[in-house]
């Protein structure tokens, strides 16, 4: 994940794009997000902690807002389209096939989302919130502590793997 990071953020660089911004879209990305979002801003880019994890942060929670409220129209719409439509008649099912820490509501998707690891994070919660029809401004706060959460951690540790193996 590394080297994903570290091309992305070359690219962007290499074409204008401000340290801060790079780093907002990095966490403004599904499957990234600010977990990637911490390590590039201090790792890779050396910027200060607190501004590279609010930059992280607010990146993160942009989208939210927009998934919770909008995807199960767009779903809609996308059952309409023909070889698409299955796509989304599985993401559809899948809710059946939900995490367990989903069982037990807000509370379980606030655990979903702050644990940092692949597939778990701010697009994945606001995604099975709105599969799960969880009350959308629950989720959005939620999801954001959840986000908040997920950044201390990954904060924690691009601070301890930027000293072990870049110093």
């Amino acid at each position: 994940m590394q080297e994903v990071c570290r091309n992305i953020q070359e690219f962007l660089t290499a074409h204008g794009i401000p340290d801060w911004l790079v780093v907002f879209i990095i966490s403004l990305c599904p499957v990234l997000e600010c977990r990637l979002g911490m390590f590039t801003a201090i790792v890779l880019l050396k910027m200060n902690t607190f501004v590279g994890f609010i930059i992280s942060f607010l990146g993160n929670i942009l989208p939210i807002p927009f998934i919770l409220l909008l995807i199960n129209w767009i779903f809609e719409v996308l059952k309409k389209v023909p070889g698409i439509n299955k796509v989304v008649y599985w993401l559809e099912n899948k809710k059946m096939k939900i995490p367990d820490t989903l069982k037990y509501g807000i509370w379980g998707l606030l655990i979903f989302v702050a644990i940092p690891l692949p597939g778990t994070g701010g697009w994945t919660g606001a995604l099975l919130a709105s599969l799960l029809h969880l009350d959308k401004k629950k989720s959005f706060l939620v999801i954001s502590l959840g986000v908040f959460i997920a950044g201390l951690i990954m904060t924690v540790l691009s601070l301890i793997i930027g000293a072990a193996v870049f110093n």
